[in-house]
């Protein structure tokens, strides 16, 4: 069982940048990915960000926006979220795929707000 403990949410006006952080109970570097995915009330959970040890993919409503990075000695995943828009507003949930044996196991945070007001 991988835990998932993310931080960083908040209200921030447009324009403005937020830095979600997202810390792993053990290491994320033997995941298969690990990433960002938001949800708004109605809504199913959309993929924000996501990374693996060689890349990493974005949605196309964040590109050029969003950063994500990832501290392996700290079992660390970051979101750098920049020049926000009210579309943004969702609740962030940092994401994590675990490969044991043949089977992957997906693991979810409990989720942090983020508020963007226009």
């Amino acid at each position: 069982q991988v835990q998932l403990v993310e931080s960083g949410g908040g209200l921030v006006q447009a324009g403005g940048s937020l830095r979600l952080s997202c810390v792993a109970s053990e290491s994320i570097f033997s995941t298969d990915a690990i990433g960002w995915y938001r949800q708004v009330p109605g809504k199913p959970r959309d993929l924000v960000a996501s990374t693996t040890n060689s890349d990493s993919t974005y949605a196309d409503s964040v590109k050029g926006r969003f950063t994500i990075s990832r501290d392996n000695a700290k079992n660390t995943v970051f979101l750098q979220m920049n020049t926000l828009k009210s579309e943004d507003t969702a609740v962030y949930y940092c994401n994590a795929v675990v490969r044991r044996g043949l089977r992957k196991y997906m693991y979810w945070g409990q989720g942090t707000q983020v508020t963007v007001s226009s």
